[in-house]
């Protein structure tokens, strides 16, 4: 049998705006963040850096993170990041060459 992940995730804009999300499917998840293929917050604020993330056997499990940590204040969400991505890459890069070759050109 196939073991399945889900993901909490933490996108953020340049600016360091912030989204907390859960999904059964990181990357596709992320790739429409990126393209903006939902209206909504992440779009209107351009959040789509993947700065941090984390996976559960359980999707109860990531619901129940991601709860948690939207109940946090922003610096306790910042030092979250800044413990495993000091410098805020984004770590969804790797998964999407073609966007970085389109942002140097």
């Amino acid at each position: 049998m196939d073991e399945r992940f889900y993901f909490t995730y933490i996108i953020a804009s340049r600016s360091r705006t912030l989204y907390v999300g859960v999904t059964g499917d990181l990357r596709r998840r992320v790739f429409q963040h990126k393209h903006k293929t939902h209206p909504g917050f992440t779009a209107r604020y351009n959040c789509n850096r993947l700065v941090w993330f984390e996976s559960f056997s359980e999707v109860s499990a990531a619901i129940q993170r991601e709860k948690e940590i939207k109940g946090w204040t922003r610096a306790r969400k910042i030092a979250l990041i800044e413990l495993a991505n000091p410098t805020w890459e984004d770590l969804s890069e790797p998964w999407f060459p073609y966007l970085a070759v389109q942002r140097v050109c």
